[in-house]
């Protein structure tokens, strides 16, 4: 004797889970409801199966449609690092991170700096290397993160502030492209934060490597940000 039950296809939002190797459970086609069939000598393990099957599919629902709220990470912008970068588009890069600053302002955004330093190599916090560069409107009241890996969320508070705001999807600018914007875009994913690179707001040791992150992790341009935010209101 066995029992079917169908699941529909729009719990799923259209995704699928990898063929179980227990053959009381089966899938029907791509994108369509899903049947599971339960024999009576399995039945237990069956509707072990299915509740985790349902317990994961309601998640992925959930996190799916949780509504954006983002914020805007300005990072390792600093007096010492600046002129280490390519001189081919500092001055567009660094107008483009302030347009950055100014769109996520007009939607009362989060703006948070990112900062490094380290024991060795500085600079030390209060110095004139330390601050931002004179051109980048930020704020002292923007919240504040200091870092010394290459990572902004690498044994800083950052994520514990962004939990705090409630922020779960986040924006980048700042330098380097090669090095610690990309490796807080990449870590982001681990903290399970959604990450944008914005395009033309970030500096790198030459354009050329710039545009190269920006072309390999889709970074977005400020227009499709204005878009997006847009969507969240």
């Amino acid at each position: 004797m066995s029992f079917i039950l169908w699941v529909p296809a729009s719990i799923l939002n259209e995704k699928l889970i990898i063929n179980p190797s227990d053959t009381s459970v089966y899938w029907i086609l791509p994108k369509q409801d899903i049947g599971f069939t339960f024999q009576e000598k399995s039945m237990k393990k069956s509707l072990l199966i299915l509740l985790a099957f349902y317990l994961w599919a309601f998640t992925l629902t959930a996190q799916e449609n949780a509504k954006m709220s983002p914020a805007l990470l300005v990072i390792d912008v600093q007096k010492k690092y600046v002129p280490m970068m390519s001189e081919d588009d500092r001055e567009s890069a660094l107008e483009m991170m302030n347009w950055a600053i100014w769109l996520f302002r007009q939607y009362e955004l989060p703006v948070i700096r990112v900062y490094h330093t380290s024991e060795k190599w500085g600079p030390a916090p209060g110095t004139d290397e330390f601050a931002f560069h004179d051109s980048l409107k930020v704020v002292e009241s923007d919240p504040m993160v200091i870092k010394t890996y290459g990572s902004g969320f690498n044994k800083t508070e950052l994520d514990s502030l962004l939990q705090a705001k409630g922020i779960n999807t986040l924006f980048m600018c700042g330098l380097s492209s090669t090095g610690c914007v990309l490796a807080t875009y990449m870590d982001a994913s681990n903290y399970d934060y959604k990450a944008f690179l914005v395009k033309g707001a970030l500096l790198g040791p030459t354009s050329d490597y710039t545009r190269q992150v920006e072309d390999m992790f889709d970074a977005i341009s400020l227009n499709t940000a204005n878009f997006l935010l847009k969507q969240k209101e």
